[in-house]
């Protein structure tokens, strides 16, 4: 499951003004046309995708729910998930 979130460098209590914000400052560093990295079509859509769900009120309280729930039912498979990504981006391998 990709964290949405982390997609956008945002904490869960975000607001609709921080989204819009953040996806339009990935939505550039990330965008094909501007980045000619290999990663960057993926990295796009996936900015795109984050965006779709958590500008969205009901979308994103499905996700929140459903977020939580898989904190608390594998939170250390969450928690892996989540500091690999977060390393990945730091350290990218290429």
């Amino acid at each position: 499951m990709q964290d949405h979130y982390t997609t956008l460098g945002l904490r869960s209590s975000a607001s609709l003004a921080d989204i819009k914000k953040a996806f339009r400052q990935q939505a550039a560093l990330h965008h094909p046309d501007r980045n000619a990295a290999p990663e960057a079509p993926s990295r796009f859509r996936a900015v795109q995708q984050a965006y779709e769900v958590l500008s969205d009120a009901s979308q994103r309280k499905i996700y929140d729910d459903n977020r939580q729930r898989d904190l608390l039912d594998n939170p250390l498979d969450t928690a892996r998930f989540l500091w690999r990504d977060y390393f990945e981006r730091l350290l990218p391998t290429h």
